[in-house]
């Protein structure tokens, strides 16, 4: 049994869900803000950062809604989940975050977390 413990983080972002969905699932768009170079076959993401490679299995997708990958080297109940959100009266929408880290390493993440979404409004031009 892991020690990691499952955090939620959520970021208001000024897009489409069908716009932001094609940044979150497909590898083009995750290579724009994610990883420098992101590549898939038979359903395993292999991202790519400064040389370093890892590789994430897609454990479960809704087209405009969520992705959900778990990474192949991790603990097999942590995974990771970006879903989008959208208020239904005011058609807001937002990227829930969904994340495994031990205690000590939780704010760390979300502060990755945060750098990431963060460039990934930039890119989005929201």
């Amino acid at each position: 049994m892991s020690n990691k413990k499952k955090f939620k983080i959520e970021y208001e972002v000024k897009s489409s869900p069908r716009i932001l969905y094609s940044f979150i699932s497909e590898p083009n768009g995750l290579a724009q803000w994610f990883a420098d170079d992101v590549t898939i076959k038979d359903q395993v993401y292999t991202f790519s950062w400064d040389g370093e490679q890892q590789d994430a299995k897609l454990l479960s997708v809704k087209e405009n809604k969520f992705v959900r990958f778990r990474w192949t080297d991790d603990d097999p109940q942590s995974y990771f989940e970006m879903e989008i959100i959208q208020d239904e009266l005011t058609n807001d929408v937002a990227l829930g975050i969904t994340d495994f880290a031990t205690e000590d390493n939780i704010n760390e993440k979300t502060l990755i977390w945060d750098n990431q979404i963060a460039y990934l409004i930039s890119v989005l031009g929201a």
